[in-house]
């Protein structure tokens, strides 16, 4: 069915290209249910890592009730008057009607139940029931969401059914890295013995979980990658928010506090108890809790209890079962004891539905982490108290170039990625108050690919004025002004800070260098902050070209490589891309501080190419034929020129192995008037550097001289 104008504007997640609407429409008229290509109803959409234990069945949910909706004939299409309401099946031919008389085929179905709904009585908590796939984390989101009904119905479009205009599509929409995407599914979902095996409603009619859940294992590669994470991970899927973490036990005095004003901006939270051994997973407790389990927290409350004020927080299990059985548990004595109205009002449904209540207290001393999912202006109420203003930048680590490590490797830390800061507009204390979010890219999808989350961190320094992208020096000599508390393997590193007002370089690294990921990197403050990418001119100061000697008065060493020139010239006295390579591999073979296998052909080409453009730039003191030939003259120049290039690439070769780490590209080039962005460092390092991350001699020649071609 059409989509409202503001679910219009997020992308088509399809590898076609085709938008929810178009798919929908394109089943009508062929008459078919939607079978999804890019996600289907296989052992791959299941696990990556191993066969599949079980035997699956892919199941429909059934087809359902569509008002004025008649049987229909697959020989002649005809409608016949049926007065029940059903969209009718003819089991002979494997047909379904509608009132316009399009007929959807349908002999593939196998249904789970005979009436589905994709929503019974509106999409609350309750409808979230964990089964057999580690994804509590997720299922713990999700009944937050729930609790937001602006964003549920961004996640969730609520004008899709299993009655009118059913095609067996549906679709759901998810934020990834700064932009919204619309993730189509069919509704084939996995089940044994008729009954689904992952998440599923309490309802056994009820469905948009069950394919909400689907479309998240679609965006992240298959069922199997949504095994372990974070809560946060899945809150800011579903908001496009910052998630900062507090540790219970050390947390703030004003924890419930600061809870509460999260709850009333709208921010979801979630929490959980920590495990010391993979033996204590989902192990549960004599109180009732589970650890290594994902709960979220749904409801803050103040009551009078005994003459006294006592904080209340209340908190979901996704299982929909195994709640708490300490005080202010659903059936304990405390609720005797305050006004009835705030009985009634906070105990609506005091069943065995995995929902409870506990003195905020007693939480801190069981749960370990709080997980706080801020929202962005984007995803803000009008009503919403507080808005935050947000930068949004993005990077990635490459090895060889851009991949330095943390601080404990000082000489190649400097090659992260760096961000400015500006921080200008201080609040009533003086402090400007910043949250930064560091986030890596796609890592659950990659893990099919055997990569996993990177252990990542982030530290900020003082940033000295009008300067680019800080060099090794620099960071050896200044401390970090702030960090992130520890590096971790989590998507996302998150950390608020105070700081007085002035500029702040931020550098966000993986822990060990080498290693490869993308990232984006969000500021969130509550005022404008000003942030841009370091090192981002790509600009070149060159010399121009020394003018070459007069014959008469040509020193010693420029007669000795006119004899060599001479004898490989012949009578034309010039000499093309190949003699070239004999001459250069001559000269340079004598010098016994350059190791090197020798100029490869390639490199004599882009040197001739840049002698005819030397030869425009010395006033024709050079004659330029465009032949692919150079004489002495210009050859004079590129001596002169190859001198300077080897005394730079010496002074990066400190072990004269012969070879330059990839690394020291940067300097190399500054050394030699050019600034190249962090994008075309990273490609002159994938495309120069060998596999230990090293450039020798001929490819570092290669190199620069086809960087000053370009900039001449």
């Amino acid at each position: 069915m059409p989509l409202s104008p503001a679910l219009s504007r997020a992308e088509s997640a399809q590898a076609d290209g085709r938008s929810y609407e178009q798919l929908w429409q394109d089943c009508l008229q062929r008459r078919k249910l939607f079978e999804d290509p890019d996600f289907p109803a296989c052992d791959s959409s299941l696990f990556y890592s191993q066969s599949v234990p079980i035997n699956f069945e892919w199941k429909r949910p059934g087809v359902g009730t569509v008002p004025g909706w008649t049987r229909g004939s697959a020989r002649s299409e005809r409608t016949l008057g049926n007065s029940s309401g059903r969209l009718n099946r003819n089991f002979d031919t494997g047909v379904v009607a509608s009132p316009v008389g399009v007929y959807l085929r349908v002999s593939d179905v196998k249904d789970i139940c005979k009436n589905p709904k994709f929503i019974v009585g509106g999409a609350d908590r309750t409808d979230i029931c964990q089964g057999q796939l580690g994804d509590c984390w997720l299922l713990a989101a999700i009944a937050s969401l729930t609790l937001h009904k602006d964003m549920l119905a961004r996640v969730v479009p609520p004008d899709q059914s299993f009655d009118r205009g059913y095609a067996g599509i549906f679709h759901f929409q998810f934020w990834q890295h700064n932009r919204w995407l619309d993730v189509v599914v069919d509704d084939r979902l996995p089940c044994v013995r008729n009954q689904l095996v992952y998440l599923h409603s309490a309802e056994n009619d009820e469905f948009w979980s069950a394919l909400l859940e689907k479309a998240y294992a679609k965006l992240n590669g298959s069922y199997e990658s949504l095994k372990g994470g974070s809560t946060l991970e899945a809150l800011e899927d579903f908001s496009g928010g910052v998630g900062e973490t507090f540790e219970t036990k050390a947390a703030p005095s004003d924890l419930f506090d600061i809870l509460k004003k999260a709850l009333d901006r709208g921010s979801m939270m979630g929490c959980s108890i920590d495990i010391t051994s993979s033996a204590e997973s989902e192990a549960q407790t004599s109180t009732g809790l589970v650890k290594g389990h994902a709960y979220s927290i749904t409801g803050l409350e103040e009551v009078n209890y005994r003459g006294r004020k006592v904080r209340l927080i209340r908190v979901r299990n996704p299982w929909g079962q195994v709640e708490w059985n300490g005080p202010w548990s659903d059936k304990s004595r405390e609720w005797s004891y305050i006004d009835a109205a705030d009985k009634t009002r906070l105990q609506q449904n005091s069943t065995e539905d995995g929902e409870f209540w506990m003195e905020f207290e007693d939480f801190k001393a069981n749960y370990d982490r709080v997980e706080i999912c801020n929202l962005t202006p984007d995803s803000l109420t009008d009503n919403t108290k507080k808005k935050w203003a947000t930068n949004m930048l993005e990077g990635n680590w490459i090895r060889g170039s851009t991949s330095g490590g943390c601080r404990n490797f000082i000489d190649t830390f400097w090659m992260n990625p760096q961000f400015k800061l500006r921080l200008e507009d201080a609040d009533g204390d003086g402090q400007c108050n910043v949250l930064v979010a560091l986030m890596q890219k796609n890592r659950r999808r990659l893990r099919k690919e055997g990569l996993d989350l990177e252990t990542i961190g982030f530290a900020i320094y003082e940033a000295p004025n009008n300067e680019d992208h800080l060099e090794k020096e620099y960071f050896r000599f200044n401390p970090s002004k702030a960090r992130s508390r520890t590096y971790i393997n989590l998507r996302e590193v998150c950390e608020r800070f105070s700081l007085p007002p002035g500029s702040y370089l931020l550098v966000p690294t993986t822990f060990q260098p080498h290693r490869e990921a993308d990232f984006i990197l969000r500021i969130f403050s509550e005022s404008k902050v000003g942030a841009v990418e370091m090192g981002s001119k790509v600009e070149a100061e060159l010399p121009d070209p020394p003018a070459p000697t007069q014959p008469d008065n040509e020193t010693p060493e420029e007669k000795g490589l006119r004899k060599l020139f001479e004898q490989v010239a012949g009578s034309d006295q010039a000499i093309s891309a190949y003699e070239l390579q004999d001459v250069l591999n001559g000269v340079l073979s004598r010098r016994k501080e350059i190791k090197f296998d020798g100029v490869s052909l390639n490199t004599c080409h882009s040197i001739i190419n840049l002698m005819d453009c030397y030869a425009f730039l010395l006033n024709q003191t050079v004659q330029v034929d465009s032949s692919g030939m150079i004489e002495f003259q210009e050859f004079k120049v590129l001596w002169e020129k190859l001198k300077k290039w080897m005394v730079l690439f010496l002074s990066f070769d400190t072990d004269r192995s012969g070879r330059m780490s990839s690394y020291e590209l940067r300097l190399a080039l500054k050394a030699a008037g050019i600034k190249l962005n962090n994008k075309l460092l990273q490609m002159m390092a994938l495309r120069f550097g060998d596999e230990k991350n090293e450039i020798d001699f001929d490819d570092y020649l290669t190199c620069i001289v086809r960087l000053e071609n370009m900039f001449r």
